[in-house]
């Protein structure tokens, strides 16, 4: 409705027919007070009124199209979801060869055999060998499993299929199968190959550990890649390599003969393996004239080659934080402490008592250490905060071992618990400083007498079985085979050799009473010191000599003997105590009789 006001405005409402305004306007009309037209509004196109219902519908078609070309084009599953997430490396412009692995020289001649088979596999047919169809790499973290398996790739010019074991296994049910045989047919294509599993114990674990039994899909998932790795023949060009750090949960099914036929043990590089590898990593980085990275390699025992990458890539950024135009000997010796044990926290606000605590502290350890035989010298001593720690003290090993031996072994119980005993000796008290210490201890303790049968009380015999639950998991599942009584024995032997090496570290202490004050006190000015520092302050000192072999067994035994001698003491003393009170109690019923 269109209205003109009486200052000549124009204006226009809707309403309804059917309400009040209606009737009033009816009114007005009628009484000839307005003047009212009333005109149709013309009717919409009818192609306007089906627009909605044809765009709904457009939507409805478009969404079965492509639920259908997902379901039946191709290779492609529904949602994706059954497809393999393996990454394909072919062609990369910086290809990985065996020049570049270093410190694995047998791990490489072991996979030479493939690469070989790979370029050449007429070669190895024709005479009716059989190629292994996987290879299984096992090793600690940071080792270079996966390096070495893309070497391999690279070495022999094939693609290289990379995906963990976790991508295989979904929520849904049919998922990992459908990837497994999604992967080893797109291998087949690009054929020959190398298909890298990596971390496979996610998925290679020991069947019939979970709650779903044979329905889990994990378990459906490990079928699916068995009869994958059967299905394919030797001929095929495809070689699946995996990698784990737990061989020990694995399917006995995945290590038999025509699945993982080999495998290669990639462990802890030696000296040389180090220094190999430290000259790869600095290749590219510039060196000062005075570095030697064969003295680097020999402070960098127990080192992976992923630790010695890390303290390289650490070494050219402290260089460039302190504006340095080239890498020193003493920056990599920073950023090998940094890997090792953490950043300095200088900044960190530490009371004097718990400075001279911790001097006293590490210089018990360093101490203990120098006067044993065959123990590893001295590297450097800090009080500065690292990590968790408040201070610590690293050695350098004259030689690297495979094999520990018993002497070994509680010299190194002493070194452990030498800390603890400077804090007795020198400050006439103890604090919660030494807990690691003492922990670690009490497990290399607990496996001498329980795993290496180094107790002549107990004898050569393992207790406890290393066959755990995989599901369950190491702690819940771990069973143990011996009695109570033979419990209580083990924890007294692990408490005698504890106490024998408290006794023997609290002993030497006592006996370099002055190393040890005079220690502390540079600790407490310079903070950190060096080996040729903590070899020249024994040589300021008289008792400065080693202590030998024999002395430590003497001191031992003469702690042993003593208390033995109390034992005797005290039961000859209840001993004597029953005798009187058997006489009194006689002389008591005799005269009870006489009455």
């Amino acid at each position: 409705m269109s209205a003109s006001l009486k200052d000549k405005k124009e204006v226009k409402t809707f309403f309804s027919k059917d309400s009040f305004y209606t009737d009033y306007i009816k009114e007005k009309v009628d009484n000839k007070e307005i003047e009212y037209i009333e005109e149709e509004i013309p009717p919409r196109p009818w192609y306007i009124e089906l627009l909605p219902s044809i765009i709904l519908l457009g939507l409805i078609i478009g969404a079965w199209y492509i639920f259908m070309t997902q379901t039946q084009g191709g290779n492609s599953k529904v949602m994706s979801f059954g497809k393999s997430r393996a990454k394909l490396h072919k062609d990369d412009g910086e290809q990985i060869t065996f020049d570049d692995v270093a410190g694995l020289v047998e791990e490489k001649e072991e996979l030479g055999e493939i690469v070989d088979f790979l370029k050449n596999p007429k070669k190895f047919t024709e005479l009716g060998a059989r190629i292994p169809k996987g290879v299984l790499m096992v090793g600690p973290p940071g080792t270079g499993k996966t390096y070495l398996s893309k070497a391999v790739a690279g070495e022999a010019k094939v693609p290289f299929y990379s995906i963990s074991g976790s991508d295989f296994v979904e929520m849904f049910v049919g998922v990992g199968a459908s990837r497994v045989r999604d992967l080893f047919q797109e291998a087949k294509k690009n054929s020959p190959c190398i298909i890298f599993i990596d971390e496979i114990d996610a998925v290679g674990r020991r069947r019939g550990a979970g709650l779903g039994g044979g329905h889990d899909e994990r378990e459906q998932t490990l079928n699916q890649l068995l009869v994958e790795m059967d299905g394919f023949k030797t001929n095929e060009g495809i070689i699946v390599m995996a990698a784990t750090n737990r061989p020990d949960i694995l399917d006995p099914a995945i290590l038999r003969p025509g699945r993982f036929d080999r495998t290669v043990n990639v462990g802890l590089p030696d000296v040389k393996g180090r220094e190999a590898i430290l000259k790869i990593h600095t290749r590219n980085k510039r060196l000062e004239a005075d570095v030697d990275l064969g003295a680097i390699a020999k402070t960098t025992a127990g080192f992976t080659p992923a630790d010695l990458e890390n303290l390289c890539n650490e070494a050219a950024l402290l260089t460039a934080r302190k504006n340095l135009k080239a890498i020193t000997r003493e920056i990599i010796e920073e950023a090998s402490i940094k890997v090792v044990a953490g950043p300095e926290k200088k900044s960190k606000v530490v009371i004097e008592k718990e400075r001279v605590l911790t001097a006293y502290h590490e210089a018990g350890h360093a101490i203990v250490s120098r006067l044993l035989p065959d123990t590893d010298p001295v590297h450097m001593i800090t009080i500065i905060p690292r990590g968790g720690a408040g201070g610590f003290t690293a050695y350098i090993p004259k030689e690297e071992l495979n094999y520990s031996t018993k002497k070994g072994m509680k010299h190194r119980l002493i070194t452990l618990l030498g800390g603890r005993a400077a804090e007795s000796v020198a400050l006439d008290d103890i604090s919660t400083g030494a807990s690691n210490d003492i922990e670690r201890a009490t497990e290399l303790a607990r496996a001498m007498v329980t795993i290496y049968g180094m107790s002549s009380r107990l004898g050569p015999i393992k207790y406890g079985t290393d066959e755990n639950d995989v599901f369950l998991g190491r702690d819940i599942g771990r069973s143990r085979n011996y009695s109570e009584e033979v419990a209580s024995e083990i924890d007294e032997e692990i408490r005698k050799l504890i106490g024998d090496a408290y006794s023997t570290a609290t002993s030497l202490l006592n006996e370099n009473i002055d190393v040890l004050h005079s220690l502390a006190k540079v600790l407490l000015e310079k903070e950190t010191i060096n080996s040729d520092e903590f070899d020249a302050i024994f040589q300021n000192n008289k008792n400065n000599s080693e202590v030998d072999e024999s002395k430590i067994h003497e001191k031992v035994k003469e702690v042993r003997e003593m208390e033995k001698a109390i034992d005797e003491t005290i039961e000859t003393a209840a001993g004597d105590y029953d005798e009187k009170s058997n006489d009194a109690s006689n002389i008591s019923s005799d005269e009870s009789s006489e009455k």
